[in-house]
C-alpha cells in the first residue's frame, strides 16, 4: 500500500471518527517510499501513544539517519511514565551508534541495566556493537565477557568493533575462538584487514575463507577484497573475483563495480577498467568517474584522463577535490605546465572547490619536473596552510632531478623536522650533494645518519602465483623456495652475460642466433 492511499483511508478516519493509528503509522513506516514526517504527526495527534508506537518511530527514525530523533523520542516516552523494553533498546543503541555519541550511549546502558534487560540478547548483542563502533572496545568486550548466552551475531559484533578500531590482532584472536563462522564474521576481518592497509592478510583471509564451502562471499566481503587486490597487484584473483560477482549478480553493485574498476586500474589493465566503466553506463557516480580518471592519469593516458574530465559536465557530474587530484596529476605525467595552471585556478572560480594539500602538493610536483622550481618553491611559500611532508618531499624530488643544491637544501631542511627518521630525505640529499661534487656534503649527511642511527629500510616487493602473494625483500632468503629462487636466477644471470659476451664479440657485419 502506497503513502497516497494511506493518506486517503487517514482522511476517511477523521471524516468518520473511527481510530486505527497503530494500523496508520505502521503502514506509513513500512510503505515502498516510507513518509516519516507525516507518521510524525499522525503520532503527535495522537492523544495517548504506546510503547509500540513510541518503538516504531524510534526504529525508524534511527534507520532512516535521524539518531537525534530517535533519543528525543526516548527522553519524551520516559517523560510521559512509559517503560522501555528490550526492542526499544535495540533501536536505540542503533542510534547512537549512528549518533557518535559516548555520553548517551552510557546513559542508555545505566537504563538498559536499570530496567533489568540484560537477560535480551538480541539488545545485548546491539549493545556491544554500539561500543564496537564508538571506538569503546574495551567496555565492548567487558560486555561480550558478561553475557551468558552468546550467539553467532554476538561474536561478531565483537569482531567488527575490534577490526574498526584497527587491533586487528585481538579481532584474529576472537575469531579463532569462535565456535562457528558465517560471511559476516570472515568479512568483518577482511574489511578490517583491508581497512587498515593489512591488504596481504585481508587477501589471504579471503583465499582461506574460499576453502570454507559453507561461506559464500557477499556484496560487502567483495568490496571489502577487491581494494587489496588492488593495491597488491594480485590481478588473477581480482579476475576471478569478477567472475563470481557477474555469475551470482553483484555486478549490479554500484560499489563492486566501483572495486573491480579499482583492481584493474590499479593494476594497469586500463582497457578492462574503461570496459567496467562503459558498463556502469548510467549508473556511474562520482567514485566511478575518479577512479578512472585517477587510473589513467597514473599509467600516463594524460590526454585520455582530461578527455574524461571534461566529459562529466556533459553527464551532470560535478567534480570534487579528488577529480582535481587525478586532473592534476595527468597534467602532471603529461608536463602540461600551462593546463595544470589552469584547471588548479578554476577549482575555485569555476567549481568552488577549495585546494587542499593534495592539489599544492600535485602542483609543486608539476612545476618541479618542468624545472620551474624558483615558482614551485614560491608556491610553497604561498599555501594557506603548512606544506607537509608530500608537498616538500615533490620539491625535494624535483631539486634531486634537476640538481639544485641551494632550493634542495631548503626543502630537506623541512622535511627533517617533519620526518627525522625518514631515511630517505637524507639520501636524497645527499645524492644532490654528490651530483654537484659537494662531497662534504655527502659526508655530512652520513654522519648525521649514522649518529642518528637512521638506516635505509630494505626495499620489497609483491608477487603473486597460484592465488597466493609472496613478498621478497633485498637479500632475504627467508622464503622457503629461496633455494629454488636464487638457482634459477643465477642460471639466468648466467645466460645474460654469456649472450652479452656473445653479442660484443660480433662484429658490425656479422649475425648470429644464440639459443639459450
Amino acid at each position: 500500500m502506497n503513502v497516497r492511499s494511506l493518506k486517503q483511508i487517514h482522511a476517511f478516519n477523521l471524516r468518520n471518527g473511527t481510530y486505527c493509528i497503530k494500523f496508520l503509522i505502521t503502514k506509513l513506516l513500512e510503505a515502498p517510499a516510507p513518509d516519516i514526517h507525516y507518521a510524525r504527526k499522525v503520532f503527535d495527534n495522537t492523544p495517548h501513544p504506546n510503547l509500540f508506537l513510541y518503538n516504531k518511530l524510534i526504529q525508524a527514525y534511527s534507520s532512516q539517519g535521524s539518531p537525534l530523533q530517535s533519543l528525543s523520542l526516548y527522553v519524551q516516552m520516559r517523560l510521559k511514565g512509559l517503560s522501555p523494553n528490550a526492542h526499544s533498546f535495540n533501536f536505540l543503541f542503533t542510534a547512537c551508534s549512528n549518533l557518535g555519541d559516548p555520553l548517551s550511549a552510557h546513559a542508555l546502558h545505566a537504563d538498559f541495566v536499570k530496567f533489568g534487560l540484560e537477560f535480551d540478547i538480541y539488545a545485548s548483542t546491539s549493545l556491544v556493537d554500539m561500543y564496537g563502533k564508538l571506538g569503546l572496545v574495551h567496555l565492548a568486550r567487558k560486555q561480550f565477557e558478561g553475557m551468558e548466552t552468546k550467539d553467532l551475531p554476538t561474536w561478531n559484533a565483537l569482531i567488527a568493533g575490534y577490526a574498526k578500531s584497527g587491533n586487528m590482532q585481538g579481532a584474529l584472536g576472537f575469531f579463532s575462538e569462535m565456535p562457528s563462522r558465517n560471511v559476516i564474521s570472515w568479512t568483518a576481518m577482511i574489511s578490517g584487514y583491508s581497512q587498515n592497509g593489512k591488504y596481504r592478510d585481508a587477501l589471504g583471509m579471503y583465499l582461506e575463507m574460499e576453502k570454507d564451502p559453507g561461506v559464500k562471499p557477499n556484496v560487502v566481503t567483495l568490496a571489502s577484497v577487491l581494494p587489496a587486490c588492488a593495491n597488491l597487484g594480485a590481478l588473477e584473483v581480482g579476475q576471478r573475483i569478477e567472475a563470481y560477482a557477474k555469475a551470482n549478480g553483484y555486478l549490479k553493485n554500484i560499489f563492486v563495480c566501483n572495486a573491480i574498476l579499482e583492481m584493474y586500474s590499479r593494476c594497469g589493465r586500463l582497457d578492462a577498467a574503461m570496459c567496467i566503466f562503459d558498463e556502469i553506463g548510467p549508473n556511474r557516480n562520482l567514485c566511478s568517474w575518479n577512479t578512472m580518471i585517477m587510473g589513467l592519469a597514473a599509467h600516463g593516458k594524460c590526454k585520455e584522463a582530461l578527455e574524461l574530465f571534461n566529459r562529466m559536465p556533459l553527464e551532470s557530474i560535478r567534480p570534487d577535490d579528488v577529480t582535481f587530484v587525478g586532473t592534476l596529476l595527468a597534467c602532471t605525467h603529461g608536463g602540461m605546465v600551462a593546463k595544470g595552471r589552469e584547471i588548479f585556478e578554476s577549482m575555485a572560480k569555476e567549481f568552488s572547490v577549495t585546494p587542499k594539500l593534495e592539489h599544492y602538493g600535485c602542483m609543486v610536483d608539476l612545476l618541479g619536473r618542468a624545472g620551474k622550481l624558483q615558482e614551485a618553491y614560491d608556491l610553497i611559500l604561498s599555501m594557506p596552510m603548512r606544506p607537509d611532508s608530500i608537498v616538500w618531499g615533490a620539491m625535494l624530488g624535483a631539486c634531486s632531478f634537476h640538481g639544485n643544491v641551494e632550493l634542495g637544501e631548503k626543502a630537506a631542511e623541512a622535511l627533517f623536522k617533519l620526518e627525522p627518521s625518514n631515511p630517505g630525505n637524507y639520501v636524497i640529499l645527499s645524492n644532490i650533494y654528490a651530483s654537484a661534487g659537494r662531497w662534504d656534503g655527502v659526508a655530512k649527511m652520513r654522519k648525521i645518519m649514522r649518529g642518528s642511527q637512521i638506516t635505509k629500510a630494505a626495499g620489497y616487493s609483491f608477487m603473486e602465483e597460484d592465488d597466493q602473494v609472496h613478498k621478497f625483500i633485498v637479500g632475504d632468503k627467508s622464503h622457503p623456495k629461496s633455494d629454488q629462487i636464487y638457482a634459477l636466477l643465477d642460471d639466468i644471470h648466467a645466460k645474460i652475460e654469456l649472450y652479452t659476451s656473445i653479442v660484443d664479440s660480433i662484429t658490425d657485419n656479422e649475425f648470429i642466433t644464440v639459443n639459450l
